[in-house]
């Protein structure tokens, strides 16, 4: 099985584009893809996995998921620094600083808010399972 897509609501997307454009630039991927034309952005992630925001499809206010975080790879406490730093600088909250984290054996890691409330994640050595 392949994860094909991830998908965030958004509420402001030139905010949304500023701050994953940033973020994701930090962990080596490009600005996103999608067309001026579609009120979407669209990241292409390593393994072939879309990352999508937009507004939510009935035209309500989007939220975040209550206990939801997304955890992207780094490859160096260099990058995850430098994602964290994205992050502030392009309207994210902080939700832990960059440093190796008791709760993932050690692991080089930090946390943020989007501009949308969704938690993110970023780890260097994070072994799951």
């Amino acid at each position: 099985m392949l994860l094909k897509s991830i998908r965030l609501g958004s509420n402001d997307l030139d905010k949304t584009k500023a701050f994953y454009d940033a973020t994701f630039g930090a962990l080596g991927v490009g600005p996103s893809s999608a067309p001026p034309e579609y009120p979407i952005a669209m990241y292409s992630l390593p393994g072939g996995t879309k990352f999508v925001c937009g507004p939510a499809r009935d035209g309500k206010p989007c939220t975040h998921a209550n206990g939801g975080t997304i955890i992207f790879e780094a490859q160096s406490e260099d990058e995850v620094k430098a994602w964290h730093a994205a992050g502030l600088a392009n309207g994210g909250a902080s939700e832990g600083d960059p440093e190796p984290k008791p709760q993932a054996r050690g692991a080089f890691g930090a946390y943020l808010r989007d501009p949308d409330g969704n938690k993110l994640g970023a780890y260097y050595g994070l072994e799951m399972g």
